[in-house]
């Protein structure tokens, strides 16, 4: 399993690939082809608030965190 997080940084939108563990692995434009065809026909679940997400998303503001967009891939 992996999470792909779509979430702001710094006026952009970007997408964090995660592994299982939340260690980060990519990062990309969240506006790249990519993304649409990793996350087609799935739901994300809207925040990422929770403290499993503190060293991951440490850099962003909490308004950031909870606008984020986190999708669980089956990879």
């Amino acid at each position: 399993m992996r999470y792909l997080v779509v979430i702001e940084a710094g006026g952009y939108m970007v997408a964090r690939l995660l592994l299982e563990t939340r260690e980060m692995v990519g990062e990309f434009d969240a506006a790249v082809e990519e993304v649409g065809s990793m996350t087609a026909g799935l739901v994300p679940v809207v925040g990422a608030l929770g403290p499993e997400w503190d060293v991951a998303l440490g850099g962003h503001s909490a308004e950031e965190r909870a606008s984020a967009m986190v999708y669980t891939l089956d990879i």
